[in-house]
């Protein structure tokens, strides 16, 4: 009796004391990651919201933000498989091959004469270019262990890609609208011009359903050529390493496409699976954002960012003007 007793006194303590221990940093953040989850949040506020948390109060919980960002974007990616169908699909991905080929290495190639030009150091140079010519932050962490690069040449590369995101994520929308492109136009541009998925799927939402399939896909089409781009770097680069991450999730992405597609009482409750993976996103752009620190923004530099907004606007512009000539 005296047992229960002495029990049920040290609960109230304990919790008193957990939320004594609780910041008013992490209650902040939490509130904020509470109101992404509400209807009332979009993938730029969310961003928004994370950068001005980064810039003020800093992240409480950066230690798990990398990990949590990765997991959360790549099980909302896939739940978006589910709002798409095959054929759809197969189409975007027919009609986007030629662009990804010759976007691919254009800008490869463009990054390497422009960080030639600027005197940059070639692994970091190839860095960003392999980031803005796939998928970001993806494509610098497969590319990187192969060219053996270091901590200070990542941090470099990722801060250029996610500086540039975030401002992505604004303004692609804004162009998209003012030059009238149509959501399949939009899609296209936003697949092929945006360097992470997080970002082309947050820019691509706030345009439309339309234009969110289409920019899904032909991302994702693009993150594939991860594995040739690596191996390519290897063997340019002569790279010791041959460890090579494979974007495993965009194969359970055209998994849930495939099992939408065939599977009646799946395709009835896609809607909803497909509202959870944007509040998903919604929240992992708020991550990305809470997580590019001032710490990032230092040690980008000025020559590897104007490397990157170079090559950046070279290839947003050249391939608006050839989807905006071919694409209706």
């Amino acid at each position: 009796m005296n047992q229960n007793t002495e029990n049920n006194n040290k609960e109230p303590r304990t919790k008193k004391l957990f939320f004594k221990n609780i910041t008013a940093r992490e209650i902040i953040f939490i509130t904020a990651i509470i109101f992404c989850l509400s209807p009332l949040a979009s993938p730029p506020i969310a961003l928004a919201i994370g950068l001005v948390i980064a810039l003020t109060i800093g992240h409480p919980y950066l230690h798990l933000n990398h990990k949590a960002t990765k997991i959360l974007l790549q099980a909302s990616v896939v739940g978006l498989g589910f709002g798409m169908n095959l054929s759809t699909i197969m189409k975007v991905g027919k009609e986007g091959i030629m662009f990804t080929i010759i976007s691919i290495f254009g800008t490869l190639t463009l990054g390497f004469i422009i960080g030639k030009w600027l005197s940059i150091h070639k692994k970091t140079s190839h860095l960003i270019a392999s980031g803005t010519a796939i998928c970001g932050g993806s494509a610098i962490a497969a590319v990187g262990p192969i060219l053996n690069a270091s901590d200070q040449e990542m941090s470099v590369a990722l801060g250029t890609v996610f500086i540039l995101n975030s401002i992505a994520l604004f303004i692609f929308p804004v162009i998209g609208h003012f030059l009238n492109l149509t959501q399949t136009q939009f899609g296209f541009w936003a697949g092929i011009a945006i360097h992470d998925t997080s970002s082309v799927v947050g820019a691509a939402a706030k345009y439309g359903k339309v234009a969110l399939q289409t920019a899904t896909t032909v991302k994702l089409a693009r993150a594939l050529w991860i594995v040739p781009v690596a191996f390519l770097t290897s063997f340019l680069f002569k790279g010791k390493s041959k460890k090579i991450s494979i974007p495993y999730f965009i194969f359970l992405f055209i998994l849930a496409s495939i099992v939408r597609t065939y599977i009646s009482p799946v395709a009835e409750f896609s809607p909803y699976l497909v509202k959870a993976s944007t509040v998903g996103l919604t929240v992992t752009l708020f991550l990305i954002g809470a997580g590019l620190s001032k710490n990032v923004l230092k040690t980008v530099g000025v020559k590897p960012l104007i490397q990157g907004v170079i090559l950046w606007t070279i290839i947003s512009v050249s391939s608006l003007m050839i989807i905006m000539r071919l694409v209706s």
